[in-house]
Parts: C-alpha cells; structure tokens; sequence
C-alpha cells in the first residue's frame, strides 16, 4: 500500500460520521439457558428521522459453568458450549414518534476452539478462571442432573434458526422511548434450549448528553415467559432488566463505549447457583460512524458475576445502516 493511500484512509477514517452516533449497540444474552427463559434484550434508541433502519449483529461465545452437588464428580449442572449469534434487527418508522420493530436470529452451539485462547487470556490479566481446570478443552457438553427433580440434557447444533421477535414503540420526546414486543416460537432444532412459548417484553431506553462529546443512555424492563419443557419446575416467569452506559466521541467518528447489564434469575431452587443468580455484564468496544450514518461496530462482552450467567467472554462485530 503506498503512503498516499494509507493517509487517505486515514483521512476518512476522521471525517466519517460527522453525524453524532445515535445509540449503543444492542446486546442479547448469549448463554443458551438465559436466552431460553427471557425475552429481554437491550434496545438502543430508533433515531427519529429514518423510515427505516437496520442492524446486524454478530456475537461468538465461550462460555464454561458448573454447579457441583457434594462433591467435584456430582455435578448439578454444566454447560460447556462455544456459540454463534447472528441477529438482524429492523425498525420501520410509522410517521410522528411511533416505530415498529421485528428481530430474527441465527446461531449454532459447537465444541469450539477457543478454550486455549480464552486460558491465555485470562491468564495474561491475573483473571481467575477456574471452571476451565479440569475441563476437556473444545468439547460441547450440557446438562442439568440434580439429586431430585427432572434431569434435562442438551445437544449442540450447527445451525438454528431462533425466535421471531415483533415490536411496536413510541418516542415520547427525544430522551425517552419505549416498546412492547413479543417473541414467537420458531426455533428450529431440539436441542432443549428451546424457550417454546410467546414471551412479553416492555422495554424502555433513556437518553441524556452530560456534555458535548458525552451521550448516556440508560433503559429498563420488564418480561414475561411461561414456564415450558423439562425445566418448568425450576424456571422464573417474570424478569427485570436494567442498562446503563455511555459512548464518548473521541474523535470525529470514533464513539468508545460500555455498557453496564443486570437481569434478575432466569430459574430458581436449582441446586445450581449458576442458574439461580442475577446475571451482570458489561459490553464494551467502539463504534466508527460514517458520514452516511452507516456504522461499524466492535466489542466484547464479559461476565461481571464469575458464578452467575453470564458468557466468560464475547466477541462482538455489528454493522448498522
């Protein structure tokens, strides 16, 4: 690459997005069990002037939890999984403040390859990481065997299609917006992570700007799924979720930003305290917004609560026009 080519792509890379960035990125929970209970989700704001908007999100997970009974070779619970989330969301503008939303996902569940990575790198911060001691490296496993109660198991798959999700929102004034959605059973695939009930969602997102290169946004929510499958005695119905983040223009159209997730229990008296505990997250990265308001995003995902549910790590590419 010649030198007059690398300074004029760093010249647009400055220039792009002279258009402030207008949201975080949205986020699901990528641990298969949580994903089959709740229908909460983070839902950045839908900007005001486009009829329509897209957005297309790729996450890849590594994720390893177990509950022990009385002792290392009674295990309650495990799930051992490498998993792919490819979601694309669109918003369609009624006119006004009113917008429609609908969601569909693709995925699969894998043995994965990234154990070794994932040692190093946990390793290299000082981060304890001690469910991987003991632990197959890149073999799927899934399961729920508790002393007494129905015992449930689970199979990867190399391709699923997931839960059609449609929504109808209102912005109430440009610092307050919410929706209603609902997610319908279309997942393909019985590898019991099937939620496999409509589930309620009432989600709502508020934005401020504490200063001129600041934008905060915060959201709320609350769900509802029916219980379903093998694991109805132990599973919640109603969910909480709260959000709260900040994205900071550091140059033209480079946005960094975290985001801050907690969700109340997904099940509840498992035996297993990876199943029953709040999930905390925190999502963070960049966004690079061009002059177009097209955007490209990357980040990651990490587990705030080592015993809770949580994904040990996500790696996350999205892309926004």
């Amino acid at each position: 690459m010649t030198p007059d080519r690398i300074r004029l792509g760093l010249m647009l890379l400055l220039v792009a997005g002279r258009a402030e960035s207008q949201t975080l990125p949205l986020v699901h929970s990528s641990n298969p069990l949580a994903e089959a209970r709740s229908g909460l989700y983070y839902q950045p704001w839908v900007e005001a002037e486009r009829d329509w908007r897209f957005d297309l999100t790729l996450d890849y997970a590594s994720m390893v939890e177990y509950g022990l009974g009385g002792t290392t070779s009674d295990t309650t619970y495990l799930l051992d999984a490498e998993a792919l989330r490819v979601n694309l969301n669109v918003t369609r503008a009624l006119g006004g403040r009113n917008f429609l939303l609908g969601e569909i996902v693709v995925g699969g569940l894998y043995d994965g390859f990234m154990d070794g990575f994932l040692d190093w790198y946990h390793g290299l911060f000082g981060i304890p990481y001690p469910e991987r001691e003991g632990r197959p490296q890149n073999e799927f496993d899934a399961y729920y065997r508790p002393q007494g109660g129905k015992a449930a198991d689970f199979d990867r798959t190399g391709f699923y299609l997931g839960d059609l999700r449609l929504g109808v929102g209102r912005r109430f004034d440009e610092h307050f917006q919410s929706m209603v959605s609902l997610t319908l059973p279309t997942r393909t695939g019985d590898t019991g992570f099937e939620r496999g009930v409509v589930s309620l969602a009432w989600l709502s997102t508020i934005r401020a700007k504490p200063a001129e290169r600041l934008r905060y946004e915060g959201s709320f929510g609350f769900g509802y799924t029916p219980t379903h499958g093998d694991l109805s005695g132990i599973q919640e119905k109603y969910f909480f979720q709260a959000t709260s983040g900040m994205r900071w223009r550091m140059v033209k159209g480079l946005w960094p930003y975290v985001n801050f997730l907690v969700h109340s229990p997904y099940y509840t008296r498992s035996g297993a305290q990876q199943l029953d505990k709040w999930d905390a997250a925190i999502d963070f990265g960049g966004v690079i917004r061009f002059r177009n308001g097209r955007e490209f995003r990357f980040g990651m995902t990490e587990d705030l609560a080592p015993t809770g549910p949580a994904v040990d790590g996500v790696f996350r590419f999205g892309f926004g026009w």
